[in-house]
């Protein structure tokens, strides 16, 4: 049965039911058997409310801010914006972001797709190219069973397109597609040269399953990035947008779809999309930026467009890890209890901000976190950083998509400490 916006409202009213339980770390041991609504209603404080460390954190204002900074900068540019919800995979972040203007949602596996398809969410941009037959039929039913669901993905191959038109036979509605120009040699996926998207977009034309509706392409991968280069790659996208559309490869379409960006690069995606010339058919303008909606305190920080442009406005990081010292064996170490299993690590260590000790908060002056083991993290002290053993530090986190992937259900805080809702995810 499709899931319409019927069934994805009350899915994710439904969420408010969800008992809490042992499944979810971070939560007060007391609040066992209550509703995830009821527990949001007593507005516990995370400090004082029986909130067990480690805990992760997401600040409500800040979240709020993120939404309505990307909604703005979408509508000012004239981009429509598809968020990458592998991001968070959050029904709750997902409907956020489309009350907050956006598109649809971008996901990169069939997985994803069923989650936002439970919980209502009509637009789904799957940035991969989809042969998985049995993923493929399911697409195609959903397709069949909600004229309202409107569903993209990529092709890159002529493989491809023969293994989706293989699983797809017989389908009522044709799946639309966008060929993916790779970022250039030794990128990730994606067609290298015009002349193979050419034969790809061939293939899509010569079945009747598929309908070729765009391009699009990650710029993320371009090798060596920098501004010229993205920039060159986003004029062969919008290039071969162009000559699809003097070849008459859309014909028969609404729009045409061209689409890109990451979370580094957006700013030359505007700028370069700014240009795209006037084509025989309306041109959708997609952005996919997604690590925005929580940004974070290390890898995302530090490639953000807003850097090169501030006076386009600046995102400000929304998740905090709590943790608590467990054992101070020496005066230059200590450790707290969050480790691999909580904090993401992938791309940078967390980062010591706030120590909270006898009700108070400080800065987090001299002291470092300098590495992750499964459930603690090592912590260097300066010397002469008073740190003891029960005191809560707040760490900064690196990389929204790999810490949100360790929490199913993350307390939304005030800046007060006052626990208001939670996030649910689903990876």
């Amino acid at each position: 049965m499709a899931a319409d916006s019927g069934t994805g409202a009350e899915r994710l009213a439904a969420l408010a039911d969800e008992r809490v339980d042992h499944r979810f770390k971070g939560l007060p041991p007391d609040a066992d058997g209550l509703t995830v609504g009821e527990l949001a209603a007593q507005r516990r404080n995370l400090f004082s409310g029986g909130f067990t460390t480690p805990v992760l954190a997401l600040s409500a204002e800040r979240l709020e801010h993120n939404l309505r900074l990307m909604e703005t900068y979408s509508v000012r540019h004239g981009l429509s914006f598809a968020p990458h919800g592998k991001t968070s995979m959050a029904p709750q972040l997902f409907q956020r972001q489309i009350e907050h203007g956006a598109w649809g949602i971008t996901l990169a596996v069939p997985h994803q797709v069923r989650v936002a398809r439970a919980f209502g969410v009509q637009r789904v941009f799957l940035a991969n190219e989809v042969v998985d037959a049995s993923a493929l039929e399911w697409v195609s039913l959903q397709l069949a069973d909600d004229p309202g669901f409107r569903f993209v993905c990529y092709v890159d191959s002529v493989r491809g397109v023969e293994l989706m038109d293989s699983a797809l036979r017989g389908s009522r509605r044709p799946v639309d597609v966008v060929v993916e120009l790779a970022a250039g040699e030794g990128a990730r996926t994606g067609v290298r040269t015009e002349e193979e998207c050419s034969a790809v977009a061939d293939a899509v034309a010569g079945v009747d399953t598929l309908r070729l509706v765009g391009v699009a392409g990650y710029e993320g991968e371009v090798p060596d990035a920098d501004s010229e280069r993205v920039r060159g790659w986003l004029r062969r996208l919008v290039s071969l947008a162009v000559d699809f559309d003097k070849d008459g490869r859309f014909d028969g379409v609404e729009e045409i779809l061209v689409s890109a960006g990451g979370s580094a690069w957006f700013d030359a995606v505007a700028d370069v999309f700014a240009g795209i010339p006037e084509l025989s058919l309306p041109v959708l303008k997609l952005l996919r930026s997604g690590a925005y909606v929580s940004h974070d305190d290390g890898h995302y920080r530090k490639i953000t467009p807003f850097n090169r442009v501030p006076e386009e406005g600046s995102l400000q990081p929304a998740f905090r890890l709590w943790a608590q010292v467990v054992s101070r064996p020496s005066v230059e170490q200590a450790f707290v209890n969050a480790g691999k299993r909580d904090a993401a690590y992938d791309l940078d260590l967390p980062e010591a901000q706030v120590v909270r000790a006898d009700g108070g908060e400080r800065p987090a002056d001299g002291i470092t976190v300098t590495g992750l083991s499964d459930q603690h993290a090592w912590i260097r002290t300066d010397e002469g950083v008073e740190l003891q053993v029960g005191d809560w530090v707040g760490m900064g986190l690196s990389h929204p998509c790999t810490s949100f992937d360790k929490w199913e259900l993350i307390p939304v805080v005030e800046q007060d400490g006052t626990v208001v809702d939670y996030i649910r995810t689903y990876f």
